[in-house]
């Protein structure tokens, strides 16, 4: 499957009517944005019932920002419209396909469940 490019306009779209997305934050100048980018695409090619996605920081100051995201490239994972993963740093392969099958093993009636007491307990 191809990555799919995201911009404030498609954003909510497309995390919202898909249960399981990858986003890589990035940019061009970016060195490990740019290692990282071959381990990213080969896993979309191996997950192809995932979502992958990438926001360019550059062109995308506002979701960078709604996401605070400090350093590039970061991973996030949004599960059911939840995030339950977010790292900076360009993974290895190994690790990134660690952190898929640890995202796909979430019982996620329990992370919402956890939300939602975090959400009551703030």
């Amino acid at each position: 499957m191809s990555t799919v490019e995201l911009t404030k306009e498609n954003f909510d779209e497309v995390v919202s009517s898909n249960d399981f997305v990858l986003i890589d934050f990035w940019a061009d100048w970016c060195g490990p944005c740019k290692m990282f980018a071959p381990v990213y695409d080969k896993s979309s090619e191996t997950h192809q019932d995932l979502v992958f996605a990438k926001v360019d920081t550059e062109a995308q100051p506002e979701l960078a920002a709604a996401f605070q995201i400090q350093s590039i490239p970061t991973l996030m994972i949004v599960r059911d419209k939840v995030a339950v993963f977010a790292q900076p740093g360009a993974l290895p392969a190994p690790a990134l396909e660690d952190v898929i099958a640890q995202a796909r093993a979430l019982d996620m009636d329990e992370v919402r469940k956890s939300v939602e007491e975090a959400q009551q307990n703030s």
